[in-house]
């Protein structure tokens, strides 16, 4: 794996100052001619003759404020000449452009800004975009935990939920619950949570297992 590159094209990430949760291990993909994601449901498709080569980026964190486990992802095309030509990102299971119009959201040349909706880490190239969603407020507070242990497809058959962790979980990110500043500070990627994508996909099970012991060592002391 070429850390370089990844590095050389990583989005800059806008957290909420008052975001508990970062990202731990990001998956990376080098996409040199079209295909499907690995790790969500979409085909990556581009015009050759524009595009050189596609990054996709398989952002883990331990949680997101509903539940334990999130993996959202940024994809970031690259033309002929170098250039951030397109970027997309995940969006509460689809996702959206996260490149504006005039690219006046690159940052350094390369670097496409996009803002982490507070607590649940959707992503947007317009951070005003997340105070439109109704629940905005409610799923930073009140919310927190609700969904427990979060298995999709990616995850589906390596893991399994119960009620018990269910309620274990919600309890436990119910201590972090926050009201989100609308104040957004940069995050640089470290080369050092890089790593492939096949990597960290072995990885995730061992994780959510490391943190479900924490949490039920925490409910027992």
């Amino acid at each position: 794996m070429n850390k370089e590159v990844f590095m050389k094209y990583a989005p800059y990430i806008y957290f909420d100052n008052n975001e508990p949760f970062f990202p731990v291990r990001i998956g990376c993909l080098r996409f040199d001619s079209p295909g499907w994601s690995p790790s969500f449901k979409r085909q990556i498709d581009f015009a050759r003759d524009k595009v050189s080569f596609v990054l996709e980026y398989a952002i883990y964190w331990h949680y997101d404020i509903g539940h334990l486990y999130d993996l959202e992802h940024i994809w970031v095309y690259v033309g002929k000449d170098g250039s951030v030509v397109d970027c997309e990102a995940s969006f509460h299971g689809d996702y959206l452009k996260g490149l504006l119009r005039d690219g006046s959201n690159i940052e350094d040349n390369t670097h496409v800004r996009l803002y982490s909706q507070p607590g649940k880490h959707a992503f947007s190239p317009i951070k005003e975009l997340f105070e439109l969603l109704p629940e905005f407020y409610k799923e930073t507070s009140e919310d927190a935990g609700r969904d427990g242990l979060l298995v999709t497809s990616v995850a589906r058959g390596r893991y399994e939920s119960s009620d018990r962790i269910d309620e274990m979980v919600k309890a436990y990110l119910q201590r972090y619950k926050f009201d989100p500043s609308l104040e957004y500070s940069k995050y640089i990627i470290s080369q050092d949570i890089l790593t492939t994508w096949e990597k960290l996909d072995e990885e995730i099970p061992e994780m959510i297992r490391e943190k479900l012991k924490e949490i039920s060592d925490m409910e027992t002391s």
